[in-house]
């Protein structure tokens, strides 16, 4: 993850908050839109993925070049803006990349979630978990990922949620075992979410995920049993505003634009 640049005062002057207080107040909506913040920020790497905005007003990011973060789990309790965080990747992809640079497929029982982007040239496709057409998705993900090399081109595999993984076939579970253990090395990115409270359901998949993002979690117990800490603070986020990932053993928290 990485911040390279300031970014401007819309957000600095939003709400002050410091990384020890409690959640900002009400109201939510005013968290600036994605499409302004990005505007406001400008020029970005190629290689970037925006996932939101740091307390100090700059960008997070991660380098879809550097495959050393590994798949992201992203987790939280249930309405704390897990589906949310995923719609803004999908719109920071199709706002910042090529579609021949940057594509993404969702694998979800809420299709209804993601109405409106059949005509963008990144979408892959939304599939409803369990379903065929979502299988057959991460086994062509595992073959086109074995062929690539050094391509440029990156694939986003967001699933929502990981509860789910264990009915899979096993078939899939392997291809799905293989992208998240090799996958960001041949170009294939899995994003899953998690709500917080059902982690004991796939407790054997969780330490595949190097990188973890946390929304809220009010249950202090549940948050380090997944990888939280006192110093993480996850019962005071703001609800779908507020995330928090530990960087270089520093917790470093951030801001979800709205979609």
């Amino acid at each position: 993850m990485n911040k390279p640049r300031q970014f401007s005062s819309t957000l600095e002057s939003l709400v002050e908050i410091k990384s020890d207080d409690v959640a900002p107040p009400e109201p939510v909506q005013a968290v600036p839109s994605l499409s302004r913040v990005l505007s406001e920020i400008g020029s970005l790497p190629r290689e970037a993925l925006f996932l939101g905005i740091a307390l100090d007003g700059l960008p997070v990011l991660l380098n879809l070049h550097d495959p050393a973060p590994g798949p992201l789990l992203l987790v939280s309790d249930a309405g704390a803006g897990k589906t949310d965080f995923l719609k803004v990747l999908a719109q920071g992809v199709q706002q910042m990349h090529r579609s021949e640079v940057v594509q993404f497929g969702v694998i979800t029982n809420h299709a209804e979630e993601w109405e409106g982007l059949e005509s963008s040239s990144h979408y892959v496709g939304v599939f409803p978990l369990l379903e065929s057409r979502a299988q057959e998705f991460i086994h062509s993900l595992a073959v086109w990922a074995h062929t690539q090399r050094r391509s440029r081109q990156s694939v986003l595999l967001m699933i929502d949620d990981l509860e789910v993984i264990p009915q899979l076939e096993p078939a899939t579970l392997h291809n799905l075992r293989w992208l998240l253990l090799r996958g960001t090395s041949h170009g294939v990115w899995p994003i899953l979410t998690l709500n917080a409270r059902r982690y004991a359901q796939v407790v054997d998949w969780i330490p595949m995920f190097r990188t973890r993002i946390f929304g809220r979690i009010e249950d202090e117990s549940v948050a380090a049993a997944l990888g939280g800490d006192k110093a993480s603070a996850l019962n005071q986020l703001a609800a779908g505003v507020q995330f928090s990932l530990r960087e270089n053993g520093q917790w470093l928290r951030f801001w979800l634009p709205s979609c």
